[in-house]
């Protein structure tokens, strides 16, 4: 794995934590059922992509 696929990964890893931590949030609350289904897709978009980079 070059550097600039470490880093792309590294960054993405960042990310996903983040959108994991709004998504437990927003699930708490639930004052927009929208809001968690549009983080479960954005989870599930970079857990994909980071599957594909591993890949390499």
């Amino acid at each position: 794995m070059d550097k600039k696929t470490k880093k792309k990964l590294d960054v993405l890893q960042e990310r996903l934590q983040r959108l994991r931590g709004q998504l437990a949030g927003a699930r708490k609350q639930m004052d927009d059922p929208r809001e968690v289904k549009q983080l479960e897709q954005e989870v599930e978009k970079l857990t994909a992509e980071i599957a594909k980079l591993k890949q390499r």
